[in-house]
């Protein structure tokens, strides 16, 4: 199931995704006799996810098609949601091929790193180059969105926690850290520096995950591609590990890190493509 969030007017509303376009939640409440919420993050943070995907399965993915539907053509998106309680980073974690894999150090841990919320922009919104901030990288990830609140968790537990996956970009004032790594924090933390796709992918719809292939694009050439299978940190190490640092809430979302990072000026186009999602694009503006 895929769970898109649109712009109608003043409000940021959740949709299903279907063959005939989107489908309003509202739409479907009226429907079918439910009373879900309408925004994506409340929609998952009040455990209604669940529901609405055993709905989907069980006969609600052929009731979308009987149902008044926005065509994809004519949508206005947004960002999954606004304000996430918690946005991590996982940095530096993709090898090159499975020789470099097989001789990661096993002692090693993640580089983890947070966002603050104003960093969060939408899809096709501006990246702001911060005055006299230098060079300027962005990357495309995968991102998880958690689903339920967890604490010390295994990696065994990892599917029964997540809410499933978006695009996601995440931006560096690469010269600011270059001058001290120390500075890891303030480098990432400006406003505009975290792209945030507007389609939740449920984990349904990625069985063979490490399969999946991102993509970083820089005015439609790819620039750097690879596949989840050569993450030192796979997506369950990175929930497990982050679980017993804090409690990770409904919502949080965690970046896995990216297969590499360009530089990025005034009047580029950036993209993060990841198979089986709609790219997510973010222009760039100084």
């Amino acid at each position: 199931m895929r769970v898109t969030t649109l712009k109608l007017g003043e409000n940021e509303v959740a949709a299903l995704n279907s063959e005939a376009g989107l489908v309003l939640i509202d739409t479907i409440n009226k429907a079918a006799g439910r009373s879900w919420h309408t925004e994506l993050f409340d929609i998952i943070s009040c455990g209604e996810l669940d529901a609405i995907t055993e709905w989907y399965e069980a006969g609600g993915k052929a009731m979308l098609a009987d149902l008044p539907a926005l065509p994809y053509s004519e949508a206005e998106y947004a960002p999954l949601y606004r304000n996430p309680r918690k946005i991590w980073g996982i940095g530096m974690n993709y090898v090159q091929n499975e020789v470099e894999l097989a001789a990661a150090d096993p002692s090693e841990e993640p580089v983890c790193f947070m966002k603050p919320a104003t960093t969060l922009i939408g899809p096709f919104d501006a990246i702001r180059i911060p005055q006299g901030a230098g060079a300027i990288t962005a990357e495309a990830e995968l991102a998880v969105v958690i689903g339920k609140a967890c604490k010390n968790i295994t990696e065994e537990d990892y599917g029964d926690v997540i809410a499933g996956y978006v695009a996601a970009i995440d931006v560096t004032a690469a010269d600011i850290h270059a001058r001290n790594q120390r500075f890891l924090a303030r480098a990432k933390s400006f406003d505009t520096f975290f792209g945030l796709g507007s389609t939740l992918v449920t984990k349904e719809e990625l069985p063979e995950l490490l399969q999946v292939y991102v993509e970083t694009a820089l005015n439609g050439k790819v620039v750097h591609r690879n596949k989840l299978f050569h993450m030192k940190f796979r997506p369950d190490f990175a929930v497990a590990f982050l679980s017993k640092v804090m409690t990770l809430l409904p919502g949080d979302i965690i970046m896995t890190g990216t297969p590499g990072s360009v530089v990025i000026r005034d009047g580029d186009r950036i993209e993060c493509r990841i198979d089986g999602f709609e790219p997510l694009c973010n222009s760039v503006r100084e």
